[in-house]
C-alpha cells in the first residue's frame, strides 16, 4: 500500500535521547515514523507512547536489517526519511591501549551500520519522490573543532569515537556525490544532554534535534552533501 501525501520515516536506535526526540518532532509534524530498536520491549513501548511503529532492528546484523527492510516494503513499498541515529561511545579506551578488537566496539555500529542500513533500504528510498538520508554524526568529528583550543571538542582525547564520526561524514559526501536524487546529510546534534555524556550536555534535547529534523524535513531542491548543526554548516 503506498499513501502518497504521507512521508515515511526510520529512525534507528529510536528508543531514547536525541533519536527519541525526533521521532516525537517528526510525528508531531505528521510523519509516519518507524521507531527502530534492537530492543523489542523498549522500543515498543517508545513506539506505543509516542504513536510511531515500532521496527525491530540492529543496526550489525544483516539478518536484521534485511528483516526490517522487507517489513517496510510489505506496509508501504517505499521510505522517504531514513535517520541513521542508532551509535556508541564505546569504547572509552585511550589511544594507547586501544586494539582492533576495542575499535570494533565503535566502528561496527557508527559507521558498519549506517552502511548496512542504507544499503538495505537504498531500493525504497528511490521509490520515494523526496528521499533523504540524515547520520547523526557529531562535532568531534570535525577536524576544525576537535583541533581548535578552547572547544568542546577539543577536549575529548578518547580516539574511536571521533574516528567513526569522521568516517561517517566522509561517507556522507560520499554518498551524496554518488546517489542522485537522494539528499544525503550528516548532523552535529552539538553538546547535548545525553546518556553518551552522563547529561552533561548544554543543550537540551530539543535543541539537539534542531540540525537532524531540519535535514529530515528539507524540501526537494535542499542541500547534499553538507555538515550541519542547529546553528549552520559545521566546518570540516
Amino acid at each position: 500500500m503506498i499513501l502518497g501525501a504521507m512521508t515515511i520515516t526510520l529512525i534507528t536506535g529510536a528508543n531514547k535521547g536525541l533519536g527519541r526526540e525526533t521521532a516525537r518532532r517528526l510525528l508531531e509534524v505528521g510523519h509516519t515514523v518507524f521507531i527502530g530498536a534492537r530492543d523489542a520491549e523498549r522500543g515498543q513501548r517508545t513506539a506505543d507512547e509516542l504513536g510511531g511503529i515500532f521496527l525491530k532492528i540492529d543496526p550489525t546484523s544483516e539478518a536484521s536489517v534485511a528483516a526490517a527492510a522487507d517489513q517496510v516494503r510489505s506496509e508501504y513499498e517505499r521510505l522517504d526519511v531514513l535517520v541513521n541515529n542508532a551509535g556508541t561511545a564505546e569504547p572509552r579506551v585511550g589511544a594507547a591501549d586501544l586494539t582492533v578488537d576495542e575499535a570494533m566496539r565503535g566502528f561496527s555500529i557508527n559507521v558498519f551500520g549506517p552502511i548496512r542500513v542504507t544499503h538495505a533500504f537504498l531500493p525504497l528510498l528511490r521509490a520515494s519522490d523526496n528521499p533523504r538520508i540524515v547520520n547523526v554524526s557529531s562535532g568531534v568529528g570535525s577536524f576544525t573543532r576537535l583541533l581548535t583550543p578552547g572547544t568542546v571538542e577539543n577536549a575529548v582525547t578518547l580516539p574511536v569515537y571521533p574516528a567513526t564520526k569522521a568516517a561517517l561524514t566522509m561517507l556522507t559526501v560520499q554518498y551524496a556525490r554518488a546517489l542522485d536524487g537522494i539528499l544525503v546529510n550528516a548532523a552535529d546534534p552539538g553538546f547535548t544532554a545525553t546518556d553518551f555524556n552522563n547529561n552533561r550536555g548544554t543543550q537540551t534535547m530539543t535543541e539537539g534535534t534542531d540540525a537532524i529534523v531540519r535535514l529530515a524535513t528539507l524540501p526537494k531542491a535542499g542541500p547534499t552533501g553538507t555538515f550541519q548543526d542547529r546553528n549552520g554548516t559545521v566546518p570540516w
